[in-house]
């Protein structure tokens, strides 16, 4: 705020438009489909209505309290600790004073209500990412509580902190679309989620296979053109900035995908699609706090570091710890987020190829505080939030409407047939 309207750009504007397009275009239908797949029949409906309901929830709460309190600086000092260091202010409550020529000092060069919708889309897939932790087993009316509470007692003040402007809490780390905010954010709330509400009926002693996999298939390809929008749009600017986040992001991705079918290629003499999925976000995800900062070479150094960390995540660590993270959201995004910002200190400066005026040991110091402060606050934040959520619906569905299916249960529909459904 506080920048002359007189300074937007018609070109910049168009890019954000598409790439707010872009980020929705994410969770529905990329993210519903990828979940829908992945999960057993009777529970496909569920995550659809799941992901549809965050979407629609989180829209209308952003609008009236979430943008204000991510980003209204009104009050914020440059080096002034105190609550504004982790918290926004009032300023916009409903958007208040928001007007179509205003501007955010962030995105000078395009209208504030572009940025806050741009914005608006991140606070929408973050939550549904946690839900992939505790699917198949927890309430409608608790993952809609949840994820109200969670976004305001979690989410909002780590994205104030990271990337408000100066005087945040953070404000220094490089974290260019989300590695804070989104991917460790997400991925740590979802471990804690998972580890409160419980294994799955039979896990993992009975078999939980997903039921498509041509559907997580199709929802991890719009995952992958989504996320042009999610990281280069993240320039907020029709520039180099998002060339090269565009650039590094397909080519994390690549590398990623490459990586992950050698493994699997060597480890069982065949490559999964499932697996090249997986090996396509952990490469999507690493690569999101670091797209604009470092160069193609650091983004495959990267690429390939995320994809060896989330494998042991998804398959030795995960069965060593004996939690149900059914959908892997701690294994893929929250230690591929954890390579990509930490890493970032390293390969986002200039002596290491990036665009960055810093040394590495500071930046990286710098970068593992804001991952250390994301770990806490996500993982005592969520606990508190499941705590309510608890206290309010109960949580869990019971065992019998658990094997019977949520779809029906929760829902009074079914996305196949009795017959078809598993």
């Amino acid at each position: 705020m506080d920048v002359p309207s007189s300074t937007i750009n018609s070109g910049d504007t168009a890019w954000v438009l598409i790439s707010t397009a872009l980020v929705l275009f994410m969770t529905i239908p990329g993210l519903s489909l990828l979940y829908a797949g992945l999960v057993r029949a009777k529970n496909a409906l569920t995550v659809f209505m799941q992901c549809f309901a965050i979407t629609a929830v989180v829209s209308v709460l952003w609008i009236l309290v979430g943008y204000s309190l991510a980003f209204d600086r009104t009050g914020m000092v440059e080096g002034q600790t105190g609550l504004l260091s982790f918290i926004g202010g009032l300023g916009r409550i409903c958007l208040s004073g928001l007007t179509p020529e205003s501007v955010h000092a962030n995105a000078p060069t395009i209208p504030e209500t572009v940025y806050c919708c741009f914005q608006m889309t991140f606070a929408i897939i973050t939550p549904a990412l946690i839900i992939s932790a505790f699917v198949e087993r927890v309430k409608f009316a608790t993952v809609l509580i949840f994820t109200v509470l969670w976004s305001l007692v979690v989410y909002v003040p780590i994205v104030h902190m990271v990337w408000s402007g100066p005087g945040g809490f953070l404000w220094g780390t490089l974290d260019y679309a989300g590695g804070c905010a989104v991917e460790i954010n997400s991925g740590v709330s979802g471990l804690v989620a998972a580890l409160f509400v419980g294994r799955r009926h039979g896990y993992p002693h009975q078999p939980i296979l997903p039921h498509s996999i041509a559907l997580a298939v199709v929802g991890g390809g719009m995952l992958w053109v989504g996320w042009f929008g999610f990281n280069a749009g993240s320039a907020v600017a029709a520039n180099a900035a998002a060339g090269l986040a565009m650039l590094n992001t397909h080519l994390a991705a690549a590398v990623a995908t490459c990586a992950w079918m050698a493994i699997e290629w060597f480890r069982f003499g065949k490559a999964s699609a499932l697996g090249a999925v997986t090996g396509s976000l952990a490469g999507l995800v690493v690569i999101t706090p670091a797209a604009g900062f470092v160069s193609p070479l650091g983004a495959t150094v990267l690429a390939l570091t995320a994809t060896g960390c989330c494998y042991i995540g998804c398959t030795w660590l995960k069965k060593k710890g004996g939690y149900d993270d059914a959908l892997d959201v701690f294994g893929v995004h929250g230690i591929a987020g954890l390579v990509g910002t930490l890493l970032l200190g390293i390969f986002g400066v200039k002596s290491f190829g990036g665009t960055v005026d810093a040394t590495a040991g500071a930046q990286f110091a710098q970068q593992a505080k804001a991952v250390l402060v994301t770990v806490l606050w996500a993982g005592g934040g969520t606990a508190l939030c499941c705590l309510v959520a608890k206290a309010l619906t109960g949580m869990r569905v019971e065992e019998r409407a658990e094997l019977a299916g949520l779809d029906l249960h929760q829902h009074g529909e079914v996305a196949y047939s009795i017959e078809e459904r598993v």
